[in-house]
């Protein structure tokens, strides 16, 4: 029933905060529209941190960006002159489509100290929405669908699925739910969508009669509900959907054609996408290409 087991590995976002990246993989490079998922924390960090670890001003296009937190706080600012601060357990849904940028500020760690935790992941927009209007959404609460079973509680963060639907507003069929399970909680993964994965962020689980923990991805096999049993207290994040073809990256650029990423590249080369309002004294350079 699991198809493949991805490891997260390290990965630097720029001034020393690290992540744990997963996808994309060599061998997996999405999950249905789920074109990048990257693990941060947990971590502590104490009050007085430098600005260095702040993720600065930077592009993106052809994509929708969903930060969840466990822990912590971050702070959004984007050139569309949306102000949000992120807290744990909310969701914050921003699509790029033809372009946007953002920064995501550690000011409450800095003021305060705070263990971040949480999961950012990339979605790949259809093409036929690839060059949407850029927006941002912020839901909790009732906009996010909660239930419990017996040893687990339950949120869908993005989607539909099992009969539930979130607020946010997803461009193609997927799901994305956040399971907290307690030692021994039992529960199966439907099989509703064509692509789907589980993936350990604390704890350990044996998913399909196989063991994996924390910091890794489990791919699962299509057609078959699946079964996970929770080895510990755990946090596991289940999400996948309908494919939407194949996609081109390059940096914070996502696209089905060559072509775009090229144009994105020089258009954030010759400083010709505006930068956050109120977050616009310095950016991320645009990096050299490793191939």
């Amino acid at each position: 029933m699991i198809e493949r087991i991805i490891d997260k590995r390290a990965h630097d976002l720029g001034g020393g905060f690290v992540v744990g990246r997963v996808l994309p993989f060599h061998a997996r490079r999405m999950v249905g529209p789920y074109v990048f998922f990257d693990h941060m924390g947990p971590v502590d960090l104490p009050a007085g941190i430098p600005r260095d670890l702040d993720v600065r001003p930077h592009p993106h296009i052809g994509l929708s960006t969903v930060t969840y937190l466990y822990d912590g706080a971050l702070t959004h600012r984007d050139s569309l002159g949306f102000h949000q601060e992120i807290l744990p357990g909310e969701v914050n849904w921003m699509t790029a489509g033809s372009g946007i940028t953002h920064s995501e500020r550690l000011e409450y760690a800095r003021s305060h100290g705070a263990t971040m935790h949480g999961i950012q992941a990339w979605v790949a927009l259809p093409e036929e929405d690839e060059e949407c209007d850029p927006g941002f959404w912020h839901h909790a609460g009732a906009d996010l669908p909660e239930w419990q079973e017996k040893g687990l509680r339950g949120r869908l963060i993005a989607g539909s699925a099992e009969g539930m639907s979130a607020a946010v507003p997803v461009n193609s069929p997927q799901f994305y739910m956040h399971w907290e399970m307690e030692a021994g909680a039992a529960r199966a993964l439907p099989a509703e969508y064509a692509e789907r994965a589980i993936y350990v962020a604390r704890g350990a689980a044996q998913i399909a009669g196989q063991r994996v923990v924390a910091g890794q991805m489990a791919v699962l096999e299509r057609g078959k509900d699946v079964p996970v049993l929770a080895e510990e207290p755990s946090t596991l994040m289940a999400l996948g959907g309908e494919p939407i073809g194949p996609r081109y990256l390059f940096w914070n650029f996502v696209s089905s054609s060559k072509e775009r990423l090229e144009q994105a590249a020089e258009d954030w080369r010759a400083q010709r996408m505006k930068l956050p309002v109120a977050d616009d004294a310095e950016f991320i350079p645009l990096p050299e290409r490793t191939t």
